[in-house]
């Protein structure tokens, strides 16, 4: 039997983990490499993150929100108490535009669409989600597809979340029969093989200086 090739190699990883996008006296938004803990997990061998490296060069930076571990992507870290408040209203708030760029398995059937699936913590496969229309909490993921390709079918999406669950945009995927390519969680062979990374990057995010009150907007390309 033939073994599905695959098309995605290995992001060049950043030694550091990150990379600097903006900086200034408020905040700072860094571009997170893939393969990292945004937090610190449970047990000394999970300690390093991207919390403790920014910290380390950076003066007061303070995790706001977070990105998987094999999400790779734009982050916004605050400098200061007050701007870390301000923030995570904004993220509360639902008012921060984020934008993540993917590749899936197979053509989705429409060129745009919605999908809300209430999402709850798979306890029986841990760390595992599950979409649960009993006890999930309400989870909606906009998407458009950017590109359709083949050799083998698959397309590049761009995906617009309106809420922030935990594995969100994978299981939305994953349910609506078109996973992620590289997603050791929930992705069935051969789309897990056909990349070496999770092929889900945070391209695009947008905001309210705390500061200045201008509008910002930050954007990355995706390594895949």
């Amino acid at each position: 039997m033939t073994e599905e090739p695959n098309i995605v190699g290995t992001e060049a990883h950043l030694e550091r983990g990150f990379r600097i996008v903006h900086i200034d006296d408020a905040l700072v938004i860094i571009d997170k490499s893939c393969g990292i803990l945004s937090v610190p997990g449970i047990g000394p061998e999970k300690a390093d993150c991207i919390a403790v490296r920014v910290a380390a060069e950076v003066a007061g930076a303070r995790i706001v929100h977070r990105l998987d571990r094999d999400t790779s992507g734009l982050m916004v870290m605050a400098r200061d108490s007050n701007t870390h408040r301000l923030l995570s209203y904004q993220f509360e708030a639902r008012t921060v535009q984020k934008r993540y760029s993917a590749l899936v398995g197979g053509h989705p059937a429409e060129d745009q669409g919605t999908i809300d699936l209430p999402i709850a913590k798979d306890f029986d496969r841990a760390p595992r989600q599950k979409i649960d229309h009993v006890n999930g909490r309400q989870s909606i993921t906009r998407y458009e597809v950017v590109e359709r390709l083949d050799s083998p079918t698959h397309a590049r999406l761009h995906l617009h979340p309106k809420t922030g669950r935990s594995h969100q945009l994978r299981l939305h995927l994953l349910t609506i029969g078109h996973p992620i390519l590289g997603d050791d969680l929930y992705a069935p062979e051969p789309v897990r093989s056909l990349s070496k990374r999770l092929c889900l990057h945070a391209d695009q995010l947008a905001f309210t200086h705390p500061a200045s009150g201008a509008a910002v907007a930050f954007e990355s390309t995706a390594p895949f």
